[in-house]
């Protein structure tokens, strides 16, 4: 891994945050059938799920997409071009994540950036390890482990992945980049948990419900 910055690392960095602000699932759902994704779902996540969800099958599958490229074009340029070895690589991995995450079209809030993390690793293509360690963990936790709570899925799936990566993964920048993505999308998950644990705590016990013993 090198640390000599070349400024062609920074137009993908921006673009990939700039490419990843552009929530699609919020965009596809308003136009195809008029409804504000925020509002309608139950966890005013902007993702692919709900788009599935809230806008029916043409909308899923255009978000889908459109989220998995927004990941993928950025990192499979850049890496195709520049290759992997700069310490900078790991930002232009972490950039659309970042932007879906805190979208700097809707105020810093957004997704919780499963798919478009899913399309910066297939970015890194014909390297195919990371995606592999990603997709295995979440079918290990959907199949053979089920983890009914799709929170709690993600957030081990990907700590398994970041983990495992430690291993397996021998690209420093590219390590570093999952180790972050990690991150984003372990915080993004668990900010929910922590808002309905509160509320749950903040609830004022009916009158009778106290235990006598």
């Amino acid at each position: 891994m090198n640390f000599e910055f070349d400024e062609r690392y920074l137009i993908y960095i921006i673009t990939g945050y700039l490419g990843g602000s552009i929530l699609f699932a919020e965009a596809f759902t308003k136009h195809f059938k008029g409804i504000d994704l925020r509002k309608e779902a139950t966890d005013s996540n902007p993702g692919t799920f709900n788009a599935f969800v809230y806008g029916g099958m043409t909308c899923g599958i255009l978000t889908l997409l459109a989220d998995l490229l927004k990941g993928i074009v950025p990192v499979s340029i850049c890496h195709n071009t520049l290759g992997c070895d700069s310490s900078f690589f790991a930002l232009v991995l972490a950039a659309p994540v970042i932007g879906h995450a805190f979208s700097v079209f809707h105020r810093g809030s957004g997704g919780k950036a499963i798919a478009v993390s899913f399309g910066v690793l297939l970015g890194l293509v014909p390297i195919w390890t990371p995606a592999l360690i990603l997709a295995g963990f979440y079918l290990l936790f959907s199949l053979i482990i089920p983890l009914k709570s799709h929170a709690h899925r993600s957030i081990l799936a990907f700590l398994c992945c970041a983990v495992t990566s430690l291993i397996l993964v021998k690209q420093t920048p590219i390590l570093l980049g999952i180790i972050m993505i990690t991150m984003i999308v372990v915080y993004k998950h668990c900010i929910p948990i922590i808002k309905e644990k509160k509320s749950l705590g903040n609830e004022v016990p009916h009158e009778g419900t106290n235990s006598v013993l």
